[in-house]
């Protein structure tokens, strides 16, 4: 049976940040040269899931592992993608789906992020970490769970690193937001900040923080340094070798023991047993809009079609 793995995108309106994820895809096609590596995004780019599953069927895959390439588990990792993926599964009697869980916090990661400080703290003079604080940016979600990941990561780097202090925002969605923080953290006795946005790859609302830190910082007393993204790095490639190892072994549990939709959480108690049902339909890209779609050899009329979007 050929194996095959899809990578599995949220998709962004940034053409930097397209790049950026299939750069991941090319050094994972190169970490699995045995299987068929492709990938597809929940919104806002190309290809959507459904074209690159028949693209994959097409050559001969008859078992894919669903690898979300996402940090957290919020609804797009526990909702959106494996709706995604049970609607495609129904579409292919002979084809297995297997979904692997989110990435999350392994220990991989938290060395990837200590790089990612490590390296930012470069760009300026040295100083002393229990006299600098840390701050962690999140993307900010509607799920206590996945926004609580972001605060965890938070601790265990303070505790880890020796930063005199630590906190957590976030660029929507939730609070508090970057923009709330930042003049909090002007009246701390802490000469620099470390800014950690936890991002995989760049795009809008990486882009959208660094222009905030920058905009403060010209009226600020305190020094404000961002690291990249995480980017494409070998411990990150090291995070999804685990989960495909979970998926393979049939163990690709998330923790859902504080997930709002299997629990009463505080604030969240309606959300308990909700229907497991996409929301992406009105920002998906057109099915198969792509260069050549599969098994389509490329001609006048594949550009044609890609211009009326059929």
């Amino acid at each position: 049976m050929k194996q095959g793995i899809l990578i599995c995108g949220h998709g962004s309106r940034d053409k930097d940040g397209i790049t950026h994820f299939q750069t991941l895809v090319e050094k994972m096609r190169q970490r699995y040269p045995d299987r068929v590596v492709d990938y597809g995004f929940l919104e806002f780019a190309h290809p959507v899931y459904a074209a690159a599953v028949e693209r994959m069927y097409q050559q001969g895959v008859r078992h894919i592992i669903a690898l979300p390439a996402i940090l957290f588990a919020g609804g797009h990792a526990k909702n959106d993608i494996p709706y995604e993926m049970n609607t495609l599964q129904q579409q292919y009697p002979d084809l297995k789906i297997t979904m692997a869980g989110h990435l999350g916090i392994t220990a991989p990661l938290l060395q990837l992020a200590q790089l990612m400080v490590q390296e930012a703290a470069t760009q300026t003079t040295a100083f002393a970490r229990e006299e600098s604080c840390l701050l962690l940016v999140g993307r900010g979600t509607s799920d206590p769970d996945a926004n609580s990941d972001v605060a965890k990561l938070t601790r265990m780097l303070w505790e880890g690193m020796g930063f005199g202090f630590a906190t957590t925002a976030y660029i929507g969605v939730t609070k508090p937001l970057l923009a709330d923080v930042l003049p909090l953290l002007e009246k701390l006795p802490f000469k620099k900040i470390i800014v950690l946005p936890v991002f995989l790859f760049t795009g809008i609302l990486l882009k959208r923080i660094y222009e905030q830190v920058a905009e403060f910082q010209l009226h600020a007393d305190k020094e404000y340094i961002c690291t990249t993204p995480f980017g494409s790095h070998e411990w990150l490639l090291q995070a999804i070798d685990e989960r495909i190892r979970e998926a393979e072994a049939g163990n690709p549990n998330m923790n859902c023991q504080l997930c709002k939709y299997r629990t009463q959480i505080i604030g969240f108690e309606e959300e308990q047993g909700k229907e497991q049902v996409g929301h992406h339909l009105n920002v998906k890209g057109i099915l198969f809009e792509e260069e050549v779609k599969p098994g389509e050899k490329k001609g006048i009329m594949t550009t044609v079609k890609k211009v009326f979007g059929i």
